[in-house]
C-alpha cells in the first residue's frame, strides 16, 4: 500500500480549518479537567461532555462509560466495510493540575496565541491531540471516507493512572478490538521532525518516611548527637546517584545504551532548559538517550519535614520523600521497585526506622515497528512533513494503556506518534502547542486511514 493520492487535497482541507481547530481547542482548554481532584468535577465531566458532541458531530456513534476510577471514557465508532481492518485512535480529556496560575504568561484555561504558538493547560498534552483527531476525520470525511472501522477513545484518567479503562478493557474487551492502534499522546523530537515512539518508560511511585525520635528535640540540648531524620533521608536518597549524577540500583543495571536515533547533548540541553553552567548528569560517555530512554531514573519529586517558614530550633524526628521511578524497556518494573525498596532499606543510616510504600507499578512498553501499518504511516508521516523519513525515538514517559493493549490484542501494531514536542513543556506552566505540528500530524493520520483503507 502506498499514501494517499490525495495529500494536497488533505493538507488544503486540514489548513483551511486553522480558525475551527483554534476553537474547537479553545473550548476543550477551557476545562480545567483534572481527574479525581476535589473541585474539579464539574470541569471533568465538561470535558467528557465536549468530547462526547464532538465526536458525534464527527459523524460517529458515541457512547460514554463510567470508569471504577470515577473518570468517564468517551468512545466513538463506525463499523468496518465486510473484510476492512478496524483503526482506533486514542487521545485523552484530562490534564495535569495547572498549578500556580502566577507562573503562567497568561492564564492557563485561556487558549492565547503568542509567537506563533498556542498557550494552554492541555494544548499539547492532550487535548490538541484530540483536536488533531477530529481534524482528520473531518478532511477524511469530505473527502470520499473510508471503508476502515473506526474507533475514537478518549479517556478521563491518563494523566492519574488509568485504572478506570485498564479494567474497562479487561471487562469489555470488544469495545477496544482493533487491528491498528494509534496512540496520540506522544509527538516529535522536534517541531518539524516526524517522528514515531518506538519505547515508553514504565514505573511507579514510592514513598519513603524515615522516623528517628519520638518526637523533635532542642538542637541546643541534643543537636550533634541525636539522629536527624531529614540527614537520614538525604543520606538515603543520595546513595541513588554515584558522583557524576547516574541513577544508581543496587542490583539493576543502570548502563544501559540507546541503540536508536541519537539526543545530542546540544538538543537536550535546549529541549529541558538547563541553567547556564549546570551540567548533564552522567559523564561524556554517557548520552542524554541512554540516560532517558535505556536506564531507570528515580526523581525526588516531594519532600517534607519542617517547612521553612515554622522552622523552630529542633532535630526533626521524622521526614517524607516521594520518588516517581522510570523502568525501561528490557527491564521488569516489578523486579526493579522490590531492589529499589532494598537498596532503601539497605542505606538507612544509624537504624533509622523506614518506611517504604509502593503506590503504583506500570510496566515499560516497546512497539514492533516492523509490520505493515507502521510502515505506511511512517511513510505518511514523512509525506506530510515533506521529510524524507520519519525518525524513530524512545520516550521517557509512561502510558500504561499501551501495554494493557498490547497484551489484550497481541495482534493489533501499535504507534506512537502526536502534536507534542519539548518545546511544548507538558506539565509545566506555559504549555503549549505549534498549530503547524496539529495540522502537520493531521494531515499525515488522514493520508493513513485513506491509504490503509484502500
Amino acid at each position: 500500500m502506498s499514501t494517499s493520492p490525495n495529500l494536497d487535497a488533505l493538507r488544503t482541507h486540514i489548513e483551511g480549518q486553522r480558525e475551527r481547530i483554534f476553537r474547537d481547542l479553545s473550548e476543550i482548554v477551557a476545562f480545567d479537567s483534572v481527574h479525581a481532584e476535589p473541585g474539579h468535577e464539574e470541569d471533568a465531566a465538561g470535558a467528557a461532555e465536549w468530547t462526547r458532541q464532538a465526536l458525534a458531530d464527527a459523524g460517529l456513534d458515541v457512547a460514554t462509560h463510567p470508569t471504577v476510577d470515577g473518570s468517564t471514557a468517551v468512545i466513538g465508532r463506525r463499523e468496518a466495510a465486510p473484510g476492512m481492518p478496524t483503526v482506533l485512535l486514542y487521545s485523552h480529556h484530562d490534564v495535569v493540575p495547572a498549578g500556580d496560575h502566577a507562573l503562567w504568561t497568561s492564564p492557563p484555561f485561556e487558549l492565547t496565541e503568542r509567537n506563533g504558538r498556542w498557550y494552554g493547560r492541555g494544548a499539547a498534552d492532550c487535548k490538541g491531540n484530540l483536536v488533531m483527531h477530529l481534524a482528520a476525520l473531518r478532511a477524511l470525511e469530505d473527502l470520499g471516507g473510508t471503508d476502515l472501522g473506526l474507533i475514537v477513545l478518549v479517556e478521563g484518567s491518563e494523566e492519574r493512572g488509568g485504572e478506570g479503562l485498564e479494567h474497562l478493557l479487561q471487562t469489555r474487551p470488544e469495545l477496544f478490538r482493533a487491528d491498528v492502534i494509534l496512540i496520540a499522546d506522544s509527538g516529535n523530537a522536534a517541531v518539524g521532525v516526524p517522528t514515531l515512539t518506538t519505547s515508553l518508560r514504565g514505573g511507579g511511585q514510592v514513598v519513603v518516611t524515615v522516623d528517628t525520635l519520638r518526637a523533635p528535640l532542642h538542637s541546643g540540648q541534643f543537636g550533634g548527637a541525636a539522629p536527624d531524620a531529614v540527614a537520614a533521608l538525604v543520606r538515603i536518597l543520595d546513595s541513588l546517584r554515584d558522583e557524576h549524577g547516574r541513577t544508581v540500583i543496587d542490583g539493576v543495571d543502570c548502563t544501559r545504551r540507546w541503540e536508536g536515533e541519537p539526543y545530542t547533548p546540544e538538543d537536550f540541553r535546549r529541549d529541558a532548559g538547563l541553567l547556564e553552567g549546570t551540567q548533564i548528569m552522567g559523564t561524556a560517555d554517557d548520552a542524554p538517550a541512554d540516560m532517558v530512554w535505556s536506564r531507570p531514573a528515580v526523581t525526588v519529586t516531594g519532600f517534607t519535614s519542617t517547612p521553612v517558614a515554622e522552622a523552630v530550633n529542633a532535630v526533626p524526628a521524622t521526614a517524607q520523600a516521594k520518588l516517581n521511578v522510570r523502568v525501561p524497556a528490557g527491564l521488569d518494573a516489578d523486579e526493579v521497585m522490590d531492589r529499589l525498596v532494598d537498596h532503601l532499606q539497605a542505606h538507612a543510616p544509624w537504624g533509622a526506622h523506614i518506611d517504604i510504600e509502593v503506590q503504583e507499578k506500570n510496566q515499560p512498553f516497546s512497539a514492533d515497528s516492523s509490520g505493515p501499518a507502521l510502515a505506511v504511516l511512517r511513510r505518511c508521516l514523512a509525506d506530510a512533513y515533506g521529510a524524507e523519513d520519519a525518525v524513530s525515538l524512545g520516550s521517557g514517559g509512561s502510558i500504561p494503556l499501551t501495554l494493557a493493549l498490547q497484551e489484550a490484542f497481541p495482534e493489533a501494531e501499535i504507534a506512537l506518534f502526536g502534536v507534542e514536542e519539548p518545546q511544548c513543556t507538558i506539565h509545566s506552566p506555559d504549555e503549549s502547542v505549534d498549530p503547524t505540528e496539529i495540522m502537520n500530524v493531521a494531515v499525515a493520520e488522514a493520508a493513513f486511514l485513506q491509504a490503509w483503507g484502500r
